[in-house]
């Protein structure tokens, strides 16, 4: 079968060509769908080398998983997206846990380097902080906390809130607003407003 005899027949015929190990069948599914696989990854995992790697893995788990689509459930585009989605949010979580990993660890480790009056200033600005994030509501502290302190992308954190990226970043920066004022009031006291 030539690959020209693919570009006619529907999904289920393809899938099950890639079920007995066609490779000409699996090249065109790459062919045909492989740039909007990537776009989407591109999309939610922001920036191209994770799209890559997304795009990769979901084609390999449609060589080898072929029998997980059912083409009266949808297409296989949209299979490929709910694939994609997935996998997508799962390398989220997943730096999401590192990078919370990561920040506990350097807690936990001891700093060598720190003589007293240094960990005096790191405590004092530790406290000074935690005060500040007092006068953000609870939906302004975790968008500083996910995109500041869990270390994600301002798109990551619109990914995992479900909210528009526009927004998340407007939100974040009005929340960084009061957070700066609220630790120059803190440190400055009445001076802090002109």
């Amino acid at each position: 079968m030539s690959s020209k005899n693919f570009d006619s027949v529907d999904d289920a015929v393809l899938v099950a060509a890639i079920g007995q190990g066609d490779a000409r069948a699996m090249e065109e599914a790459v062919r045909v769908y492989r740039g909007a696989v990537f776009a989407f990854a591109r999309r939610l995992a922001g920036d191209d080398a994770r799209a890559d790697e997304i795009a990769q893995d979901v084609f390999l788990r449609l060589w080898q998983r072929w029998d997980r689509f059912d083409a009266s459930r949808g297409t296989l585009r949209a299979f490929l997206f709910a694939m994609t989605h997935g996998r997508s949010i799962d390398l989220i979580r997943s730096d999401t846990a590192r990078v919370r990993r990561e920040i506990a660890d350097a807690r936990l480790a001891p700093d060598r380097t720190s003589d007293p009056a240094t960990q005096a200033v790191a405590s004092d600005v530790n406290r000074l902080v935690r005060s500040a994030l007092e006068v953000l509501s609870p939906a302004e502290r975790q968008l500083v906390q996910l995109a500041y302190f869990d270390g994600n992308s301002y798109r990551a954190v619109a990914e995992l809130l479900g909210q528009p990226e526009g927004t998340v970043k407007s939100r974040i920066r009005k929340a960084l607003s009061k957070l700066r004022q609220a630790m120059a009031t803190e440190q400055y006291g009445d001076y802090a407003t002109p």
